[in-house]
């Protein structure tokens, strides 16, 4: 069931659990087609196994941010309709259209980029127009819309390009009430009705991330975009828990002591001396540090479960390890430290850490490093 892994760390990928979250995350929006999001490796979790397990819940497309990010899901065998969005000049257009993905398009620049990789390639480009609806990060400004949705319907009616989504993403959707969201809404349905009006037939309409998947029906349209909350975290501490969302966090990360020992009062741990022993104690070292994504901001704060108890990081976390002070304890070298996983056994949780480093859980999961093996567990679906 499981594989094996070097003792020092690892973090578990429990793919049961992420199968359960799409499955909850599908019912959120019935009505909608689910596009499960596994850019930046899946969040941290593994993007092919992910991807996989995804598409066996129920999920019909992928997403990614970085067009080599959805060639790699490409070259691993997935099939389907993965769309990439994040996009420079000089991309592997070509590449992109040769493997039939759905390219994010949010100026004219990026539409005349997926016209020549068409015609180099002979093949249709499936385009899907962004629109920037308030977020102010990519997309395409009101103002500048007419002219996108002309030139693209131009290069439709040329055979260059398929027009097949139209959509943007929301601001604040994790900000309950947040005058924002109204706003998106409104102006996402106007510049939708504007191309469409003018003859742009999409497959798929799409502004809901997790937040607005689990809160927004109304902004559901014909596709959701899951990411954090398919990994089982939620996206905002104010909107609920993910308990509260019948979501499951996906991964467990956790280290072997390297070490226990004892130390006299006063004396001090880590650089700089930030913390001193209160008395005679033990002291054990979790071989894992800012290098392999823990966050150096969680240094005197950072929650581990070590023999049934919570600890804090005592001292600095540095590059490679931090310190935990047992309070006597002597737990054998090797003993289990869980950093963080679904709270089961009384372990923090990745909003834990969140908390502890002043960040959010997305981050958190995100950072963990390569030199921390991910261990897929479940990986075949029971029944």
């Amino acid at each position: 069931m499981t594989e094996t892994a070097p003792a020092r760390a690892r973090a578990e990928i429990d793919l049961d659990a992420l199968r359960a979250n799409v499955r909850t995350l599908r019912a959120k929006a019935p009505a909608a087609a689910l596009m499960a999001v596994v850019k930046s490796d899946a969040y941290g979790h593994g993007a092919v196994q992910c991807a996989r397990a995804a598409l066996e819940a129920g999920a019909t497309w992928l997403g990614t941010a970085t067009p080599e990010e959805a060639l790699a899901l490409r070259a691993a065998g997935l099939r389907g309709r993965v769309m990439c969005w994040l996009w420079t000049p000089g991309g592997p257009w070509q590449e992109a259209v040769e493997a039939d993905l759905d390219l994010g398009i949010s100026g004219l620049w990026a539409l005349d980029e997926a016209c020549r990789a068409a015609r180099a390639s002979g093949r249709t480009a499936r385009v899907q127009l962004k629109a920037d609806t308030g977020l102010g990060r990519n997309g395409c400004q009101p103002a500048d819309w007419p002219e996108l949705v002309a030139k693209a319907l131009l290069a439709e009616s040329e055979g260059l390009v398929r027009v097949t989504g139209l959509w943007s993403h929301f601001a604040c959707a994790d900000e309950p009430g947040h005058p924002s969201i109204e706003a998106q809404s409104k102006l996402f349905d106007e510049m939708v009705t504007y191309a469409q009006d003018r003859g742009v037939r999409p497959e798929v309409r799409h502004i809901a991330n997790s937040p607005a998947t689990l809160t927004l029906p109304d902004t559901h349209f014909d596709l959701v975009r899951t990411g954090i909350a398919m990994y089982g975290i939620s996206p905002s501490p104010e909107l609920g828990t993910s308990a509260d969302f019948g979501l499951r966090p996906v991964m467990t990360l956790s280290a072997s002591l390297a070490l226990v020992k004892h130390v006299p009062a006063g004396h001090g741990v880590s650089y700089g001396h930030h913390y001193a022993t209160a008395g005679d104690t033990t002291l054990g070292l979790v071989p894992v540090g800012y290098a392999d994504g823990i966050p150096r901001h969680a240094s005197g704060t950072g929650p581990v479960l070590v023999g049934g108890k919570w600890r804090t990081a005592a001292g600095r976390i540095a590059m490679d390890q931090f310190v935990v002070d047992l309070g006597g304890d002597e737990p054998p070298v090797g003993e289990r430290v869980v950093l963080f996983g679904p709270g089961d056994h009384g372990e923090p949780t990745a909003e834990d850490w969140a908390q502890a480093a002043g960040t959010i859980a997305y981050e958190i999961v995100t950072r963990i490093g390569t030199r921390v093996p991910r261990v897929h567990v479940n990986t075949h679906e029971a029944g």
